[in-house]
């Protein structure tokens, strides 16, 4: 990778949204970068994998999974380069991955220890922001959720269970399991839960099956929860 070309493709990340040209050569001077690439279907993390670095999508896309102990609930969802892999999963009690995460195609990672990137943070205000501002964000959208659960009517508990478990950026968004589980997990009727199901499709929010929600608009599902889009 030509080096004006890697420095622009940073400039493209989360972390370093708003980072000068300038900025960004001195932090790949002084920072370790690991370059990895993998093939379409090869296994880049599993499920519990402890979270030891920031890994960043600089080319390619991956397929984010999570699921229950017994795989009753599963969710998929696609990340698209510039987009970083569950960073809140860096600190705090669990630092270990909920996803397994698998090429879709030929991906391009960027990895940076957690050292380094504390180091990062310390002497870059920017990135410090950026940081700071997406981890806040999925805080603040538990908040939501938990209004919705218990409060809110059944379609912004339906868009809450699907936007805690995906990120911001996430696109394909497949959320598996029997609708009878659904149903009786959220304390509905059948009908009362199909009658949802068939308003957010109207809307352009969702499709479904017997087994399955696929998620149209993500967005959509967040503007359930806010009232207003995000």
């Amino acid at each position: 990778m030509a080096l004006n070309s890697m420095y622009e493709n940073l400039m493209q990340l989360p972390l370093f949204n708003g980072v000068s040209y300038n900025r960004i050569s001195e932090i790949v001077g002084n920072t370790k970068l690991a370059f990895l690439k993998y093939l379409g279907n090869e296994r880049i993390i599993t499920a519990g994998d402890p979270c030891t670095h920031l890994v960043f999508i600089i080319g390619g896309k991956v397929q984010l999974s999570i699921s229950n102990y017994n795989d009753r609930f599963h969710v998929t969802q696609t990340l698209s380069a510039p987009s970083v892999i569950s960073p809140d999963f860096l600190f705090g009690r669990n630092t270990l991955y909920p996803a397994t995460v698998t090429a879709i195609d030929t991906v391009s990672l960027l990895q940076i220890a957690k050292n380094d990137f504390i180091s990062i943070v310390q002497s870059d205000e920017v990135c410090l922001y950026n940081y700071l501002n997406f981890i806040s964000t999925n805080a603040q959208k538990a908040v939501d959720g938990v209004i919705a659960l218990t409060s809110g009517s059944l379609d912004e508990r339906i868009a809450f269970w699907i936007i805690a478990l995906t990120q911001r950026d996430a696109t394909d968004i497949v959320f598996s399991c029997r609708q009878r589980d659904l149903y009786t997990l959220f304390g509905v009727q059948r009908s009362s839960f199909i009658a949802t199901l068939d308003s957010m499709k109207e809307k352009g929010i969702i499709d479904y099956s017997s087994n399955e929600i696929r998620v149209l608009s993500r967005r959509g599902l967040r503007s359930i929860l806010l009232k207003t889009p995000d």
